[in-house]
């Protein structure tokens, strides 16, 4: 299992936009991949529904993590994806 924690930078927090968006991106990965925010459980990085109950707002601690052949580049894209604000993406 391959882990990071991040902070969310998106001003509004990761609300249904950039859950999208994230969604999209982990579902390129084989691996399995979670979120977790403070006492919230893990959610499935995959589903929609899973990332926007994790309630995360600007400067929450979101732990990214990823299990499988491409956990590691799957924890480094998702990471970056959202300590940069989903720049780019939106």
């Amino acid at each position: 299992m391959i882990e990071k924690t991040v902070v969310v930078t998106n001003r509004l927090g990761i609300h249904a936009r950039p859950a999208t968006v994230f969604v999209q991106a982990a579902a390129k990965f084989q691996a399995d991949i979670f979120l977790s925010k403070g006492d919230v459980s893990r959610v499935n990085g995959k589903s929609i529904m899973g990332v926007m109950m994790l309630a995360a707002e600007q400067g929450a601690e979101v732990l990214v993590e990823a299990e499988g052949t491409d956990a590691e580049q799957a924890v480094e894209t998702l990471a970056e994806l959202l300590a940069n604000d989903f720049e780019d993406k939106i």
